[in-house]
C-alpha cells in the first residue's frame, strides 16, 4: 500500500509540474520574431528553458485558420509544430547554461526539466511581414500575470492602440495551456 502511495503522489507531483502546451495567436499583420521561456515558477526559478534561436510566427498565423504556433511539449512540437524548434537553451542555474536537442531525454514528457517547468514569459518584436524590420512601438516582454520570476505585465497596447499582446493561461482539469495572443 505504501508504494502505492508513493507512486500516485509522484504521478501527481509531476502533473502538478508538468511543463503544459503553448499556443500563439498572431492576428496581426506583421510576424512575430522572439522568445519564449519556460521555467519554475518558484524562486529561484531554474531550471528554465527558452528557444535556442528566434522562433518566427508569420502574420495571421492563428487557431482560426490553423497556423497558430502550438507546442504540446517540447518534444511533440519539433514532430507536429508549424514552427519547431531544434534545440533549446536549458539554463539550470545562473552560471550553467546549455543547448540542447528536443529529444533529449530532460525534455521529454515527464523528464527532470520538463516536469519542472512551464511557460510563463514571452519577449519579442513584431517586425513587417517577411522582414527583419522592426515595427516602431511594438517590442514586448510579457508575462503571465502572477509570474514572481518575471513580472512584466501581462497585456501590453502600442502607444498609437492599435495593437496589444495578451499573455495568460486556460486550466482543465490538470491540463494548462499558456496562451500568447497578439492582436
Amino acid at each position: 500500500m505504501k508504494k502505492i502511495i508513493t507512486l500516485l503522489s509522484f504521478a501527481a507531483s509531476v502533473a502538478a509540474y508538468a511543463q503544459g502546451a503553448l499556443v500563439i495567436n498572431n492576428y496581426t499583420t506583421y510576424d512575430f520574431r522572439g522568445d519564449l521561456i519556460a521555467h519554475n515558477l518558484i524562486s529561484p526559478c531554474y531550471p528554465r528553458v527558452a528557444n535556442n534561436t528566434p522562433i518566427i510566427v508569420p502574420a495571421d498565423s492563428h487557431i482560426g485558420n490553423g497556423l497558430q504556433l502550438q507546442y504540446e511539449n517540447y518534444r511533440v512540437q519539433f514532430i507536429n509544430s508549424l514552427y519547431p524548434m531544434a534545440e533549446w537553451s536549458v539554463s539550470t542555474s545562473a552560471n550553467t547554461t546549455n543547448v540542447r536537442s528536443w529529444d533529449n531525454n530532460s525534455l521529454l514528457p515527464g523528464g527532470v526539466i520538463s516536469s519542472n517547468t512551464k511557460w510563463g514569459t514571452a519577449k519579442f518584436g513584431m517586425v513587417y511581414a517577411g522582414t527583419t524590420t522592426n515595427v516602431p512601438g511594438f517590442s514586448v516582454n510579457i508575462s503571465i500575470a502572477g509570474n514572481p520570476c518575471y513580472t512584466y505585465p501581462d497585456y501590453f497596447t502600442t502607444s498609437s492602440g492599435l495593437n496589444s499582446a495578451e499573455m495568460f493561461t486556460i486550466t482543465s482539469g490538470s491540463n494548462v495551456t499558456a496562451y500568447l495572443q497578439i492582436y
